[in-house]
């Protein structure tokens, strides 16, 4: 039988929860350098930095406890403006491997076209291999090229889905 868990908006209780996860996760995939969204200023106030009406995050939550995330936000410096951005989906292993990534993508998908968007685009990097498969799985197509401007120069896989 697999864990529980609930997915809710992220509140201002989860900052420090998101953060901790956020700078356990990226190192374990070799993402703790420049280039990388560990070193995002948004890091530590998840909650405010998407309060805005065209952002959404949420946090998986497992015995009271957070486990993960994953948001959606305009994607900076875009030349369409109906794409959103996949944002800061990571979770601690006791999180992985029980369907709620699936959930997670559901969830961010949905809010994604309720906000109005057309296209979802995403930033990973090699090694992050069971992601992608995520993010294969509910339709994302590989690019060779990053959009937008996200800082994340790093990052050297790309994403995108219709929606």
């Amino acid at each position: 039988m697999s864990p529980s868990f609930q997915i809710r908006p992220i509140e201002p209780r989860d900052d420090a929860s998101m953060a901790a996860i956020i700078r356990e996760v990226m190192p374990e995939f070799g993402a703790d350098g420049p280039g990388f969204a560990i070193h995002d200023e948004e890091v530590d106030c998840m909650a405010e930095a998407y309060a805005r009406e065209d952002t959404a995050y949420y946090v998986v939550i497992m015995d009271g406890e957070v486990v993960g995330g994953a948001g959606i936000a305009p994607l900076v410096n875009a030349q369409e403006k109906d794409v959103c951005e996949l944002r800061k989906m990571y979770f601690l292993p006791k999180a992985r491997g029980i369907g709620a990534g699936a959930a997670m993508m559901q969830c961010c998908l949905e809010a994604a076209r309720r906000l109005g968007f057309g296209r979802c685009y995403l930033e990973t990097l090699t090694g992050m291999d069971s992601a992608q498969t995520l993010y294969r799985r509910h339709g994302f197509e590989p690019m060779d090229h990053p959009m937008g401007g996200t800082g994340h120069f790093s990052c050297d896989r790309f994403f995108i889905r219709d929606l």
